[in-house]
């Protein structure tokens, strides 16, 4: 058994149609993905367009509970460009999507962490802001009671995958469409993946062994970078060219 899984699309149709188009090459039509479908300077309602269509396992994001639930003068620059865009079949979609959900009784999906859409979990930072992968302990406290061999989470937009003492793995597949942000909260930090390419992963169970494969696809992010420019955010701009923020 093979599965995709994608996440933190963030509006990128260009990168979504390659990283669907090599999940097809690769005889999958399993996927699931984690949220945060939408946000961003970008193309978000071509982007809803095609997942509606797709109708995958589909759980929200951050964003996607900001977009449905904040007035828009209130969102920030990522959402409020979305929610310019979007239509009302597009936030009805959203508003449809549970936080968690388990799949095929394996898999247990999540944005954040279970408990919360916002918190980092593999990853951690310094009070400095430095991103770094998460203590041991801290990771292990999370998937407490997700009585399930495979716990799958987004949100940092970095692909990484933790093997449980109790043999559970927590995998991140990357993101699809976003390889680079910063934040001020907690503190003000950056993420930067060093790789314009689209991010996924691909599980296999074999044997009752639940391994993973991350995938790095090619597509024209510079289009996309160039939409970034022309739309004011030199941010984006520049993590969709190189995969570092102000490079």
């Amino acid at each position: 058994m093979k599965i995709a899984v994608i996440a933190d699309i963030h509006g990128n149709d260009l990168a979504l149609e390659a990283v669907l188009a090599d999940i097809a090459a690769h005889g999958i039509d399993d996927v699931v993905n984690l949220g945060d479908h939408l946000s961003g300077p970008l193309n978000a309602a071509r982007t809803a367009d095609i997942l509606i269509v797709r109708n995958f396992p589909s759980i929200r994001g951050n964003h996607d509970r900001w977009l449905v639930t904040k007035e828009p003068a209130a969102m920030g620059q990522w959402d409020r460009a979305a929610h310019d865009e979007l239509q009302p079949q597009h936030l009805d979609w959203l508003r449809t999507l549970p936080p968690t959900l388990v799949h095929r009784e394996e898999l247990f999906l999540c944005h954040g962490t279970p408990q919360d859409d916002l918190t980092y979990w593999l990853e951690d930072l310094t009070a400095d802001g430095v991103v770094h992968m998460s203590a041991r302990q801290r990771i292990e406290r999370f998937a407490e009671g997700i009585d399930y061999p495979v716990i799958l989470c987004g949100h940092t937009h970095i692909p990484r995958a933790v093997r449980l003492s109790d043999g559970r793995i927590v995998v991140n597949p990357g993101s699809v469409g976003c390889p680079g942000y910063d934040d001020d909260e907690p503190v003000f930090h950056k993420v930067e993946t060093g790789s314009p390419d689209a991010a996924y992963a691909i599980l296999e169970n074999a044997d009752g062994r639940w391994d993973v494969t991350f995938r790095r696809v090619a597509y024209d992010h510079m289009a996309m970078s160039r939409l970034a420019q022309e739309r004011g955010n030199k941010e984006w701009a520049s993590a969709l060219a190189t995969g570092w923020i102000g490079a």
